[in-house]
This record gives structure tokens, C-alpha cells and sequence, in this order.
């Protein structure tokens, strides 16, 4: 949800919070359930607001990744527009999050990413638990396939930069003409119109298409109900929003599953494709480190070397390979089923909920570093204008003093000069009253 584009952390923020005053204030809610722990997922401002007003439950936060780092960056100035708007979000962030009483991250690469992120957190244990699949209705690939001439090599991702679709284009551009008429490819993922970078992805995908010389054709989520998509017999299949089932129908008819975003959190869609008997062909970096073994339950490649993809989606034209990519899709989907049920994530969540409930030591402080270093830096700046301001007046006071002892100095002087003009005048008087007085004696004696 968003306003003319943007505001999204805005609303997301307020949408939280409205859900938080509705179960506690509003309601009697969450006094009814009484719940010991209380689980939040994704965004964690709710979480310091939970504490305060129904203290008596613990908080459990899942991590998935710091939203600071998926905000997209802008360029030129707007980029340093962004941050500035960015930066009471990102300080809420990581305030909000070390709030929280446990706190678990769904990659070991997310931890990296989370400690690396948050200072608050890096002392902190974060434990992983990792995402699951829908393991209960699992499938065999016993539906007919939509193309039976055609290897299918699949990508399923949102129409974003960040996702990297143009790898896999560029990839299949590098087998022979004779090769691409042995397979097809196709992008699938989420698609909303009313998003520009979508739109603006797809554009320069059909771009990069048209750049290549490889004919291409898009089919948006209603096309796809109505048309029979094996009857465009393109190299470059655009599948704008598929649903659910198309999206099964998808990966029981691909060869191989090609997953290009690089730094990728964790990525649900290889377990998907493993669980579907898949192998996953995915970058060298990121959730698809822990997720695929190389050259048992798939392939990893670094994302600069297209020429490496290149060969990898050759395996599936050479029939001698065949068999040996079916057995990669088999330990795929055990892999899978062993390690990333649902059954096997409820279970981790579960100890750790236990544990988090058995624990007695002190819940994590509720107020941020950054007060703190605000309070102390406050108290110095008060005690400095205090001593500055009484610096400054006893300098104004000192000032005062000098002055009027340097006036009264002055007037000492001058009316000592006075006295003293004064005085010699006197003693001239006397001294002509004498002389004459003797000149008129002398007169009478003779």
C-alpha cells in the first residue's frame, strides 16, 4: 500500500500500530487470549509498543531482512533525499528490534546481514530457524507437460532490478540458435501494475530481448486463464502474476529452475523447484548457499560469469545428462522434505518459545543507546552554559570594578593637584603680606 508511490514505510508503520491499539485498547483482545509469548514477523515497530502495554508477555521477533537495506536507494540528489527521509525509520528500526525479547532470523546470512546492521544486535545471539514449504501436498510429474518438444528452463521472480532477470536472459542468449529451438524460457512472477519499477523491469526486459534477437511474447495473470500459452512458439515466455496453479503446472514441466538474484536473504522459490524434483541452478551468494548443495541438489554459479550459466542450461539439452539431472531433482526434493517441512520448522519455533518461556533473566532495556548518549550529551551541554554564563558574568562584573577604581584613581589625582595649586598660591600670598608688612616698619622708624 501506498500513497502516489511512496509513504509505503509510512503506512506499513501505521497499519501495525492501528492492529496493536485494536487488540489491546480498543478491545479485550489480548487480555482474553492471556498469551505467554507474543510472535512478530517481518516489521517490528509493534514491538516496544507490545511491551508497554501488556508488559506481562514476552516477544518473539522473526527476522527476515533489515528493511533499511530493501528500500531502493534513488539516484542524484533523490538519493540524498531518501536518506534523509529514511533515517528516523532506520533508527526506529533498530530500536524497535533490540526490543524484542528473542529474536530469530531465517538465513545465517541474515544474522551476518542483521549484526552487521544493527549495532544494538551484535552482542546478541540470533538464533536461525529457516522458512518452510508445503510439503503435504506434494506432486509427482505425472500431469503431461505444457511443452513436450521443448526443455523448460524456469524463473519465478518478482519483475524488480534487484532480482536480476536479465542473467537468465543473457544466459539463454548464449546457446546456439540450434540449441534454443530445443528450449524455451520463461520468466514468471509477481507483477502489479500499479508499481513502476514492474513496469519499468519489465520494459527493459523486453529491451534486452529485443537487443539479443531472441523473439519474446507476455502474458499477463488473465491471458493465462483464456490462452493456450503453447501455442506462441517464442524463445522468451513473459508470465505477468500467474496463479497458483499454472504456477504447478510450471515447475512439473521444467527441466531446470534458474534463480538469478544475487545477496538473496534466503529464497523460497529453489525449495520450491527442489521440492517439485528441480535441480536449481542459483547464484553463489546469499540463502541459496545453505539451501543447495552444489552438483547433488543443484548448482551455483557466480552471477559475472554468464558464460557459466550458459553451460549449466546446456546440461539439459544433452541426453546424456538426462539421468543424472533427474537423480539432482531427487535428492532435491529429500533434502527438502527432511529439512525444510513444516513439521521441522514448527518444531524449532516450538523449543524456542519453550526456552524463551522458561527464561528468568532481565528482558532487553526499553530505551534506545542513542537516548542515553542524548541524556548525557544534554547534562554536558547544560553544565557548560551554565559555567560559560557564570564565566560571563563575573567577567561583566570584573570589568565594572576595574573601571571604577581606575575613575577614582583619577579624581585622587586631580583634586590632589588642586589642593596642591592651592596651596603654593597661599604660601605666595603670605610671602608678599610679609614683605610688605617689613616695608611699612621701615617707613615708621624713620
Amino acid at each position: 500500500m501506498t500513497i502516489a508511490g511512496g509513504l509505503s514505510i509510512v503506512l506499513a508503520m501505521l497499519r501495525q500500530l492501528a492492529l496493536v491499539i485494536s487488540v489491546t485498547l480498543s478491545s479485550n483482545e489480548l487480555k482474553t487470549l492471556d498469551p505467554d509469548v507474543i510472535f512478530v514477523d517481518q516489521l517490528s515497530i509493534c514491538i516496544p509498543f507490545f511491551r508497554w502495554l501488556y508488559p506481562k508477555a514476552k516477544v518473539l521477533f522473526y527476522g527476515h531482512f533489515p528493511d533499511r537495506l530493501l528500500a531502493s536507494q534513488g539516484q542524484g540528489l533523490a538519493k540524498y533525499a531518501k536518506a534523509v527521509y529514511r533515517a528516523p525509520f532506520d533508527g526506529i528500526e533498530g530500536w524497535s528490534t533490540a526490543c524484542a525479547d528473542d529474536i530469530v532470523v531465517n538465513s545465517k546470512f541474515t544474522r551476518a546481514v542483521f549484526k552487521g546492521t544493527f549495532e544494538g544486535l551484535r552482542k546478541r545471539e540470533l538464533k536461525v530457524i529457516y522458512p518452510c514449504v508445503d510439503t503435504s501436498g506434494t506432486q509427482s510429474k505425472d500431469s503431461p507437460p505444457l511443452w513436450p518438444d521443448k526443455k523448460v528452463i524456469l524463473s519465478i521472480n518478482r519483475f524488480e532490478d534487484k532480482k536480476n532477470l536479465g542473467l537468465a536472459i543473457r544466459a539463454y542468449a548464449g546457446l546456439s540458435q540450434q540449441e534454443r529451438g530445443k528450449a524455451k524460457l520463461i520468466l514468471a512472477g509477481g507483477f502489479d501494475p500499479r508499481n513502476a519499477e514492474n513496469a519499468t523491469t519489465h520494459h527493459r526486459l523486453q529491451n534486452l530481448t529485443d537487443a539479443l534477437r531472441l523473439t519474446h511474447a507476455t502474458f499477463r495473470s488473465n491471458d493465462t486463464l483464456t490462452t493456450d500459452l503453447t501455442t506462441d512458439d517464442v524463445d522468451v515466455l513473459f508470465l505477468l502474476s500467474i496463479p497458483d496453479d499454472l504456477k504447478r503446472r510450471l515447475l512439473h514441466s521444467s527441466s531446470l529452475m534458474v534463480y538469478t538474484p544475487p545477496n538473496e536473504h534466503f529464497g523460497i522459490v529453489p525449495l520450491e523447484a527442489m521440492l517439485a524434483g528441480v535441480p536449481v541452478l542459483a547464484t553463489d551468494s546469499g540463502g541459496p548457499l545453505e539451501t543447495i548443495y552444489d552438483g547433488r541438489t543443484g548448482f551455483l554459479r557466480r552471477p559475472e560469469s554468464v558464460e557459466l550459466w550458459t553451460d549449466v542450461m546446456r546440461k539439459t539439452l544433452i541426453p546424456s545428462s538426462e539421468s543424472a539431472l533427474h537423480k539432482m531433482g531427487q535428492k532435491g526434493k529429500e533434502r527438502v522434505l527432511a529439512e525444510f517441512s513444516q513439521t521441522k520448522m514448527v518444531d524449532a519455533l516450538d523449543r524456542e518459545i519453550q526456552a524463551l518461556c522458561r527464561s528468568t533473566g532481565p528482558r532487553p532495556t526499553m530505551i534506545p543507546d542513542w537516548l542515553y548518549v542524548a541524556f548525557i550529551l544534554s547534562g554536558m551541554s547544560v553544565v557548560v552554559c551554565v559555567l560559560m554564563l557564570g564565566l560571563l558574568v563575573w567577567a561583566v562584573n570584573h570589568d565594572k570594578e576595574n573601571r571604577l577604581n581606575s575613575n577614582g584613581s583619577l579624581t585622587g589625582t586631580v583634586v590632589e593637584v588642586v589642593t596642591s595649586t592651592t596651596s603654593m598660591a597661599g604660601w605666595e600670598e603670605l610671602w608678599e603680606s610679609a614683605k610688605a608688612s617689613k616695608r611699612a616698619r621701615g617707613r615708621d622708624e624713620l
